[in-house]
């Protein structure tokens, strides 16, 4: 078992849950108090000693179905993989849907689980030794099974030509969305079981290994993680504006006051026993943001003015201009008690975005920054550009960022783009790179809130530390 348990952390600190070497032994000291026989128990209890924070129970849930939760069931007969016939059959899942949805409006788990091994036994095409991961069966039997078409069919046989109340509709939907997630999880469950039967646990977690919400690449997250990063910038923006507020007050004590320190003294007949130390002064620097908000920049610059929006308490002020080819100060979308989503849509109808054709600019941008909003940049100001700098093999116009970058206390570019691709086809990273205090590659949220703590600490000005790729 301590040799299961070794692996099994080795594979949570490759999935990127941090796991110390204490709280593996934790852990190790707590399942000897388990009862090994109850797979949810022993869930209970390394998930307590071993993750300490919520976002991470999915991969942590993950890892421990593939090395404990999903014992191999006894095969019953029929029950080996033959996936060749399943194909060969092409589309026999109507039969087998009109059952599943049966047993869902009957409750019945008993046949659901029956109806779950039939399904990945029937659809998934699963082979012996075949290289092919979890997620491909999961796809290839739900397509099948549709979960939209499960969901109407619940629906149906709740109203059973009733009609309900918008109230009664709404829990019946959620109802309905729910008993099929649970089918949903169970098929997902099967198919582990059966690949970790088939070819040990470890291979299978490789396979079914996904980064974590905050190592998620913004620019290509599907919709689903999108909505789960969503979900979380405001609980983060938070937190991240306490641990904040909470430095500055444990700043470093001011410099020596001489004055006083020599007063004291004279208590000690001139002994230099009790230093006294002026105040520090801690500064909020103040901020300005200009975001290429063009095609799939736009999701990369959302997160990262939601993120510093939330944390405007930390800056003395904060002004955000948004660009495509033209350029529009768009601050006052933004603000207490407004929604975000909705100032985002508020946004794109309208700021004045475009002035040419829609595509990216930089050097036009830059340059109608200089004319119209120059002056938002002063001595105490921190730009922050985001962007891939990809201009369309336009003018680049180094020359206006030159010239805000003279005025500022540091201009800083967050390119969301694999380092890598950087002044590869119309990039042209380079030419700005000399303008700016640094360049960082951030394609995370854990690099953005990484490097908004920077700028909100007020040491950026000073730092030239770039952030690792995830």
């Amino acid at each position: 078992m301590h040799t299961r348990l070794v692996v099994f952390v080795e594979e949570l600190r490759a999935a990127g849950i941090p796991v110390s070497m204490v709280e593996a032994m934790d852990a190790a000291r707590a399942i000897a108090h388990t009862d090994l026989g109850d797979p949810e128990a022993l869930r209970s209890t390394l998930a307590a000693t071993l993750v300490k924070n919520a976002r991470h129970l999915d991969a942590f849930d993950v890892a421990f179905d593939v090395f404990f939760g999903l014992t191999p069931r006894p095969m019953a007969d029929g029950d080996a993989f033959d996936g060749a016939a399943a194909d060969a059959e092409g589309g026999g899942g109507a039969a087998l849907f009109e059952e599943v949805l049966e047993a869902l409006v009957a409750r019945d788990r008993e046949a659901l689980l029956r109806l779950v091994r039939r399904a990945v036994e029937e659809l998934a095409g699963m082979q012996p030794g075949r290289p092919v991961g979890g997620r491909y069966y999961f796809y290839r039997v739900m397509r099948r099974l549709d979960a939209d078409r499960l969901v109407e069919g619940l629906l149906a046989a709740v109203a059973s030509g009733e009609t309900l109340s918008d109230f009664d509709s709404r829990l019946a939907a959620e109802d309905a969305r729910a008993r099929v997630d649970e089918f949903r999880d169970e098929v997902r469950r099967e198919i582990t079981r059966r690949l970790v039967a088939d070819r040990g646990a470890e291979p299978v977690a490789r396979t079914l290994r996904t980064p974590l919400i905050e190592d998620l690449d913004l620019m290509h997250a599907t919709r689903e993680e999108l909505e789960r990063i969503e979900q979380i910038v405001g609980p983060l923006a938070r937190k991240l504006a306490t641990r904040l507020a909470q430095r500055r007050r444990r700043g470093r004590r001011g410099r020596l006051d001489v004055r006083r320190t020599i007063r004291r003294s004279l208590a000690h007949g001139g002994a230099l026993l009790e230093p006294s130390f002026k105040p520090p002064r801690v500064s909020k620097p103040e901020l300005v943001l200009l975001c290429d908000v063009s095609g799939s920049m736009a999701t990369f610059a959302r997160f990262t003015m939601q993120l510093t929006f939330a944390l405007a308490s930390q800056f003395s002020r904060v002004r955000t201009f948004a660009f495509i080819d033209g350029i529009d100060e768009v601050t006052d979308y933004f603000g207490v008690g407004k929604d975000f989503a909705d100032s985002m849509t508020d946004l794109a109808a309208g700021a004045r975005l475009v002035w040419q054709d829609g595509h990216s600019d930089y050097g036009t941008a830059f340059r109608r920054f200089e004319e119209e909003h120059g002056e938002a940049v002063t001595a105490r100001s921190t730009v922050i550009i985001t962007g891939d700098a990809r201009n369309n093999y336009r003018l680049d116009r180094k020359e206006m960022l030159d010239a805000i970058a003279r005025r500022a206390r540091g201009v800083f570019w967050l390119n969301p783009e694999n380092r890598k691709y950087w002044d590869t086809g119309d990039s042209v990273m380079a030419a700005y790179a000399p303008s700016c205090t640094d360049v960082y590659e951030v394609r995370t949220l854990r690099q953005l809130e990484s490097f908004i703590e920077e700028v909100a600490l007020g040491s950026i000005a000073r730092a030239r530390h770039h952030l690792e790729p995830a």
